[in-house]
């Protein structure tokens, strides 16, 4: 079923919380990331292990909304689109919820897969400790090695893509609809943003 742009509905209230505080999250992972490459020693450290928690925060949430959207078919899109702009779409939604758990699960990997998860646990906001993945922190040390550089490099390039790719595209598309579109789609995620005719 399709909607013309002035009768689009809203996404429901927990489809709309968990998409802000995830994307809250993950814009303030990247700029930890980012700041962390000029720090050393127990200041990084001290950052990295914020980016950690944070990475576990959007894998879980990330679960949780994936699981709210196949269990809440979210709202029709404009009939208006054309095909190719549908196909975009959907491509950028599906690869967000790829990379929103790809991420920090690769992330999980390639840090169990370190001697340093012993002396640096993942806290969860110092309330306790997310478990490293045991199969990883017993590996022998050339192995353990191995598997660290390659989910490090996956995760790494992950994090181009949701940064140089993803995310532009998405942002751009939330521009478009509402400056040259006029359309309701942009307000449908943000419920004090007047809607088309009103």
């Amino acid at each position: 079923m399709t909607q013309t742009p002035s009768s689009l509905a809203r996404y429901a209230t927990v489809a709309i919380l968990l998409h802000w505080v995830i994307a809250l999250l993950i814009i303030g992972n990247i700029g930890i990331a980012w700041y962390s490459d000029e720090l050393k020693g127990a200041a990084k450290v001290g950052l990295m292990q914020w980016h950690k928690t944070l990475g576990i925060c959007v894998l879980l949430l990330s679960l949780a909304r994936l699981a709210w959207r196949l269990m809440n078919p979210p709202p029709a899109i404009s009939s208006d689109l054309k095909p190719w702009e549908r196909t975009l779409a959907h491509g950028v939604h599906w690869g967000f919820y790829v990379l929103m758990i790809g991420l920090p699960l690769t992330g999980w990997i390639f840090v169990s897969a370190s001697p340093f998860i012993k002396i640096y646990p993942i806290s969860m906001f110092g309330l306790f400790d997310w478990p490293a993945l045991s199969f990883l922190t017993d590996l022998p040390k050339p192995q353990m090695k191995q598997v660290h550089e390659v989910f490090a490099e996956v995760h790494h390039l992950m994090a181009k893509v949701i940064v140089y790719g993803l995310i532009p595209l998405h942002v751009l598309g939330a521009l478009k609809h509402q400056f040259m579109d006029k359309d309701d789609t942009l307000a449908r995620m943000i419920p004090f943003l007047r809607r088309a005719g009103q």
